[in-house]
């Protein structure tokens, strides 16, 4: 079976796109999909290349079970080739995705991340970064969500008619 590499990304990869990683990692635990996905974050913005994610974040995480292991990277165009699926947490970073060089060729890869939940098809996942825990809680939530869904999709799509 082929791999497949999906890679979430938001503004400074310190909020929601490594809690995204994170919270997609922790569902695929032990299934089928683990053995065959390969998922990564990074951020549009050079801001944070490097970094651990923002403390809030990580302790957001904790506090919903869910581990964050990652460092800041910037998107780059290589991105487009490498990954199968590349999940936008809002429109300016899907923007931001689509100016890349080449990206026209791979448009077809890029999605709101939001295109998975069910509770608000094609919204954005807000950025919590200048609020508080409530907003980090949203954020886990919205994500919680839509990850169920994506996966349902990325079983649907690569595993139906594998044995797992």
């Amino acid at each position: 079976m082929e791999q497949v590499k999906i890679l979430f990304v938001c503004l400074g990869n310190i909020c929601r796109s490594p809690l995204a990683e994170a919270v997609f990692k922790h569902k695929i635990k032990g299934t089928a999909l683990e053995k065959i996905v390969k998922a990564d974050s990074c951020g549009t913005s050079n801001y944070h290349i490097g970094d651990i994610p923002d403390s809030r974040t990580i302790a957001n995480a904790k506090k919903n079970g869910v581990e964050i292991d990652h460092y800041g990277r910037q998107l780059c165009t290589n991105d487009l080739e490498q990954f199968d699926y590349i999940l936008a947490m809002d429109n300016s970073n899907y923007q931001n995705i689509l100016r890349l060089a080449h990206a026209s060729h791979h448009s077809d890869k890029v999605q709101l991340m939001r295109n998975f939940d069910p509770q608000g098809k094609g919204l954005e996942v807000p950025d919590p970064y200048y609020g508080g825990e409530r907003g980090f809680q949203e954020v886990f939530d919205i994500l919680d969500r839509s990850m169920d869904q994506f996966i349902a999709h990325l079983e649907e799509v690569h595993l139906s008619g594998a044995k797992a």
